[in-house]
């Protein structure tokens, strides 16, 4: 019982003699509310919202980009090498053991100042067998600093690794939406094109008889070539975008397969929360957290080098010019002892790496505060562009019929001769500038739902995560 009180009074001891400051979470200033209203829709954040999408091609291409990309495949081999960082900071808590096993054949000088005694031979074997143990004692908290600043950085590997899900899974997503908005602009201009050169060829006859003039065949295969421009333009943006998913799938630049069009896409729900919720929800938040957990411990490390390393050793083995005795009893050896070896005079060799690591907290500090303030930011950013992208898209389709009208209008005038073919011009290239804004601006409303999701962070992560898991247990 007096044993389990000693031991208890020493763990109490060494615990209190850590030297640095112990962690204390910063205070951040959060915001109460968003600045924008919306309806908010709890839980979606927890989803799969990309399914929501309704377009099975996106799933796989999202499967498949969790289990080939090689930035998340880099990510996860950098939470493993982080692993074994701890595991080596933490085996310095117990004895390290090693082993020796030596053989050698000497001679020693006949000559010298001690004569060799009669019959003893100047050459002779040595065998030495033994086991050396080395155990500091972490008297002053450097080892269990250590380990704090280790497993910190565990943390912060793993939390860069969900951050690399975060973007992957939403740049796919992004991309393969402006994709889909490319196929539809190619297919404006495709349809733009044929119109045009329908117009062209009746034209082309109009011209020949003599009932128009050369101006005006010059204006309508100005028209025409602007339209066909526009093909090989939206077809070389295609190819690209195809490649860059290609990469982020973990695939050699190729095609992608399609889904749904643009126009029959489901937009997502915009997920529900406060402000605060981004803290907990965010990877790169929690892991700017984990790099000044991990910063705050290096000062305790730091500081630790102003006191003396204790530390116990002890040999057990055996030794003998035989190796048939080697393992008899007249052959051991043991050796115990302690040392304590610390700075007298470092001349600010250590207190220059206090303030490195002072620094580094505060840097750290920064850091953490200014990746919240740009969550924030991300957040305010996607919900505006998403609300006031809508009343865009919506007062775009209202532009788009009253440019159909206004260019059946001028054609009709145009063929009573009650007006010239520039109004017939006008009304045309500005159809096919509107019909082309509104795929864009399409695709910038369901880009900036997706970035709502991936400024909120969310459970969804969680499900990505689980999905990567998966595909890696099914590709072994």
């Amino acid at each position: 019982m007096r044993k389990t009180g000693f031991f208890t009074l020493v763990t109490l001891v060494l615990a209190s003699c850590t030297v640095g400051p112990d962690y204390v979470k910063p205070p951040l200033d959060t915001p109460p509310v968003w600045r924008l209203d919306y309806e908010a829709a709890a839980g979606l954040a927890d989803l799969a919202w990309w399914e929501g999408l309704g377009d099975p091609v996106l799933n796989r291409l999202i499967q498949e980009a969790l289990k080939e990309n090689k930035d998340l495949k880099i990510a996860s081999a950098r939470v493993e090498q982080f692993l074994g960082a701890l595991d080596t900071t933490r085996s310095q808590f117990f004895p390290q053991m090693g082993g020796d096993l030596s053989a050698s054949r000497q001679r020693v000088t006949e000559t010298g100042p001690t004569p060799i005694p009669t019959g003893i031979s100047s050459t002779y074997n040595y065998f030495q067998a033994a086991l050396n143990v080395g155990w500091e004692i972490d008297v002053w908290g450097r080892i269990r600093r250590a380990s704090e600043n280790a497993r910190a950085q565990v943390l912060a590997s793993e939390e860069g690794r969900r951050a690399v899900i975060l973007t992957l899974v939403t740049n796919v997503a992004k991309s393969y939406l402006s994709l889909r908005a490319l196929d539809r602009q190619l297919e404006i201009a495709r349809e733009t094109e044929k119109a045009y050169a329908e117009t062209l060829h009746l034209f082309h006859l109009r011209y020949k008889y003599g009932t128009i003039s050369r101006l005006e065949l010059s204006q309508i295969e100005s028209q025409y070539e602007s339209a066909r421009q526009a093909i090989p333009q939206y077809q070389s943006l295609i190819a690209q975008q195809e490649n860059f998913i290609s990469i982020l799938i973990g695939r050699n630049p190729g095609s992608i397969p399609r889904g749904r069009a643009i126009d029959d896409l489901a937009p997502v729900a915009i997920p529900g929360g406060l402000p605060s919720t981004l803290l907990e929800r965010r990877p790169d938040i929690l892991q700017a957290e984990q790099s000044l957990v991990a910063a705050n411990a290096q000062i305790g490390v730091a500081k630790a080098r102003y006191f003396p390393v204790i530390s116990l050793t002890g040999i057990l083995g055996t030794a003998s010019e035989e190796l048939s005795s080697l393992f008899e009893g007249p052959s051991k050896i043991w050796t115990t002892g302690g040392a304590a070896a610390g700075p007298i005079f470092t001349f600010g060799a250590i207190s220059g790496q206090v303030k490195q690591a002072e620094a580094l907290q505060q840097q750290a500090l920064f850091q953490y505060q200014q990746t919240v303030q740009n969550a924030f930011r991300e957040f305010e950013d996607a919900l505006e562009e998403t609300c006031k992208g809508r009343e865009r898209l919506a007062s775009q389709g209202r532009q788009i019929d009253s440019l159909k009208s206004y260019a059946r209008s001028a054609r009709l005038q145009y063929e009573g001769g009650t007006a010239s073919y520039f109004l017939v011009l006008d009304a045309d290239r500005s159809l096919f500038s509107a019909q082309l804004a509104y795929v864009e601006t399409q695709s910038n409303v369901l880009t900036s739902l997706v970035n709502v999701y991936k400024a909120m962070g969310g459970g969804w992560v969680n499900e990505a995560d689980k999905r990567t898991a998966e595909a890696a247990v099914s590709a072994k």
